[in-house]
């Protein structure tokens, strides 16, 4: 199986047409034609994902988010794509491709949070969210608590007096969304990447709003797409990598 097999089986199941304009997506660095053996799944192209496809012998990294988003003007030793390309390691970036598809991120984080009668919305910029209801209402305390234990991390919000049942899901940057949340009669948005003033707009909303990490609202998918990518190509050695680097004081 080559690279350009690989994309075509990933751009058939989140098309790349579907991301967002602003997006880079696709075969970002590498040969098309390069046969593949073995390759690592990551949330982002780290040193870690590329001494892992190293170590591991592996032809193709596969991430989230794109190894290339604004154009380069130099490329230097130590950059991920200056390593990649040393190393002959070729990288398909799947993003909000992969946020909105079927089975894809906002899916994985509504899986991981069990909810319940999840249905997707197109907000006012056209982007797809996930509107899904929890197993029992939850106050926002008890919720907070909740999705820690599910995901991890550190969850920073805003509770509204009232216990939360319909929540809209935004997995990474979601915290624009909070004006669709209350459009479509959600007692609370899950997102991260919260600003300051968002928050006071929940605040006046009376919405509850809850930020729960961008890494842990999106590593979530990793798992799921090895094993997407195991199922579809059992000759190919796939293997995950779940590095970050960032740490919480709690």
């Amino acid at each position: 199986m080559t690279v350009k097999d690989i994309f075509n089986f990933l751009n058939k199941k989140f098309p790349s047409d579907t991301a967002c304009d602003f997006d880079n997506v696709g075969l970002l660095v590498g040969d098309p034609e390069a046969e593949v053996e073995k390759a690592v799944v990551a949330l982002d192209c780290t040193p870690s994902a590329i001494n892992t496809a190293v170590n591991k012998g592996a032809q193709l990294i596969i991430t989230h988010h794109p190894i290339i988003f604004n154009p380069l003007k130099q490329v230097l030793a130590g950059s991920a794509v200056y390593e990649v390309i040393k190393n002959g390691i070729s990288v398909i970036s799947v993003h909000t491709n992969l946020d909105v598809g079927v089975g894809g991120v906002n899916d994985c984080l509504s899986s991981v949070l069990s909810l319940n009668n999840v249905s997707k919305v197109a907000a006012e910029d056209g982007y797809l969210l996930n509107i899904g209801a929890l197993t029992s209402p939850l106050y926002p305390d008890d919720l907070a608590v909740y999705i820690k234990e599910k995901l991890g991390g550190a969850v920073k919000y805003f509770g509204a007096d009232k216990a939360i049942k319909r929540v809209l899901l935004c997995s990474g940057s979601g915290g624009s969304y909070l004006v669709d949340a209350v459009k479509h009669s959600c007692d609370a948005l899950i997102t991260s990447d919260v600003k300051h003033n968002q928050f006071l707009d929940a605040q006046r909303l009376g919405i509850s709003l809850f930020d729960a990490g961008h890494f842990e609202t999106e590593d979530v998918v990793t798992e799921p797409l090895k094993l997407l990518l195991q199922a579809e190509f059992p000759n190919i050695y796939f293997t995950a990598d779940h590095s970050y680097r960032i740490n919480y004081i709690i």
